[in-house]
């Protein structure tokens, strides 16, 4: 069992949803991000999908700390919008448009939508030494609720509603989110194969 891994963001909020589901289940683990090292860089995010970019992240990382390093990457899908805001979910609208109009603007396009069926999706990518970096990947099913709903969760969690529940995404506790989750259901998979390491 490897002691200690590195989370490969700067974002500590970002980080916070994976620390807290390894940490649980990896409680000797160490678990690092990359705002603990000194110098780490952030990598550009150039790849075509989300298990490039979550590539892209774990071997930069792990080529500057020579660590084992983890990193995600996640979009929204939405049916009617041909996949959009998909890779660019983070920097729809602008980089600094903050998410309850990011929100605001996809409810305002998917008005007369006859479909409103979307998607989470989450790549996560593991890199460590002499181990060639591996890829896991989930997805949740949902669909765009007509208005924000909840105070949980981030990003687009309070428009992203689980029919099988009757809620948004952003109603749920942490632990519900855990549970259902496309970062949930990744992190389970991918705790699966770092148990074997």
């Amino acid at each position: 069992m490897i002691d200690r891994l590195i989370i490969s963001t700067h974002n500590r909020k970002k980080a916070g949803e994976m620390m807290t589901i390894l940490s649980r289940r990896f409680p000797s683990i160490e678990i690092l991000t990359l705002a603990d090292i000194e110098g780490a860089p952030e990598p550009e995010e150039t790849g075509t999908n989300y298990a490039e970019n979550a590539a892209i992240k774990a071997n930069s990382a792990h080529a500057f700390t020579g660590e084992w390093c983890v990193a995600d990457d996640a979009g929204l899908e939405i049916d009617a919008l041909d996949g959009a805001p998909g890779l660019y979910s983070k920097r729809f609208g602008g980089e600094d448009l903050p998410f309850p109009e990011k929100m605001a603007k996809i409810l305002s396009l998917l008005e007369s939508a006859e479909s409103r069926k979307a998607r989470f999706r989450c790549d996560v990518a593991l890199a460590g030494p002499g181990h060639e970096t591996k890829v896991f990947e989930a997805i949740c099913e949902g669909e765009i609720a007509k208005e924000p709903s909840g105070a949980g969760g981030f990003g687009y969690d309070p428009i992203f509603f689980l029919p099988e529940l009757g809620c948004c995404m952003a109603d749920l506790t942490a632990d519900q989110k855990h549970q259902i989750s496309h970062r949930g259901k990744v992190l389970k998979e991918f705790g699966d194969y770092l148990a074997t390491l």
